[in-house]
């Protein structure tokens, strides 16, 4: 194993020395409301799966508080609930992740936001993350009213929201690049 610095330019690969100890692929344990998976694979734009790629999460609790001193209503995540999570693909570009579905917080105009995960790509060749969300596929009334989700393309919108499977799990795949290329937001 060699610990010399990596490449400048690409934020990959990751060693495990240093990741090991921030994997976090199930938020569920000890938190209130209702348990959701959320599983998928990452995909390159010539549509190979990328097996280095790491997916961070942040997300409200049940109850749409963040657990951040910032957040007034951060006492309803309760202990259990940290909001933040960091699951790496396997070699054929999968993750999965045990989470609670996170309530409605308020948007930038007051109104609520639909359930959402925010997301972070990290992976080989990127200098900086990319940035997404993920949407729940059985929320459309939501979905709907979202601020966010309403500024994205109408053609490019399903590509942040999950589709639900026949054992009630939530796929959703990440596309780079490419015709299926998922949204992403730059700031």
């Amino acid at each position: 194993m060699s610990f010399r610095q990596t490449a400048s330019q690409t934020v990959g690969p990751y060693f495990i020395i240093g990741l090991g100890a921030g994997v976090r692929t199930d938020l569920s344990e000890g938190a209130q409301g209702q348990r959701v998976v959320v599983h998928g694979r990452v995909f390159d734009g010539e549509g190979a799966p990328v097996g280095d790629a790491l997916i961070e999460t942040w997300q409200a609790c049940a109850r749409g508080h963040y657990a951040h001193l910032d957040d007034p209503g951060a006492s309803a995540a309760g202990a259990g609930f940290e909001g933040f999570a960091r699951v790496p693909t396997d070699a054929e570009g999968g993750f999965r992740l045990i989470t609670i579905k996170p309530g409605r917080v308020a948007g930038a105009d007051g109104r609520p936001q639909a359930p959402h995960l925010l997301v972070n790509v990290l992976m080989r060749g990127l200098l900086k993350q990319a940035v997404t969300r993920l949407y729940f596929g059985d929320e459309a009334q939501a979905n709907a009213e979202d601020e966010v989700l309403a500024r994205v393309p109408a053609e490019r919108r399903a590509t942040l929201i999950s589709r639900i499977q026949a054992d009630g799990s939530h796929r959703w795949d990440i596309h780079m690049q490419g015709e299926r290329e998922t949204a992403f937001f730059s700031f």
